[in-house]
């Protein structure tokens, strides 16, 4: 059985298009390069079809995987969301107490984390350190350099 994933509206918009991208240009593709490999003759040594036959497998993978994952995924109601506790969707400005710097993060699903763009995942260890904080509150997070200290100063949506 799948896990509950939780998504914005753009998120879970963004995962079907892809998905039905995948289904309706992408399987489609495929199934035209191995007739074409097939009409070349002897499938036992025929590279390109063993390709095309491979590169299927892969295809039918990926879209199993995101149609589980979109029957499996809720949208988050923001009007639900407690403004005192870092959520996901919450926008969160922190002090690095290790470098005395300020940084601020949207949580966000796994499949919306764009660290480029300030959102990181709550599935990461920074994400998962700061579900539940509150203003106030210092995460203490074990990161590959060692622990990484994250001071709350506000939580927004």
């Amino acid at each position: 059985m799948s896990q509950l994933r939780y998504y914005t509206e753009e998120g879970l918009a963004k995962l079907k298009k892809e998905l039905h991208e995948l289904r309706t240009v992408d399987r489609p593709s495929i199934s035209a390069q191995i007739a074409e490999a097939r009409d070349k003759g002897d499938l036992s040594e025929n590279a390109e079809y063993d390709a095309a036959k491979e590169a299927q497998g892969m295809l039918e993978m990926k879209i199993a995987k995101l149609e589980s994952i979109v029957s499996n995924a809720r949208i988050v109601d923001e009007s639900q969301l407690d403004n005192k506790k870092a959520l996901i969707l919450s926008t969160v400005r922190l002090l690095n107490q290790n470098m005395k710097k300020e940084v601020s993060y949207t949580l966000v699903a796994e499949s919306e984390a764009d660290l480029k763009s300030g959102k990181i995942s709550i599935e990461s260890p920074i994400g998962k350190g700061l579900l539940g904080k509150e203003v106030g509150d210092v995460a203490e997070i074990v990161v590959p350099s060692g622990v990484l200290k994250l001071e709350v100063l506000e939580i927004s949506r």
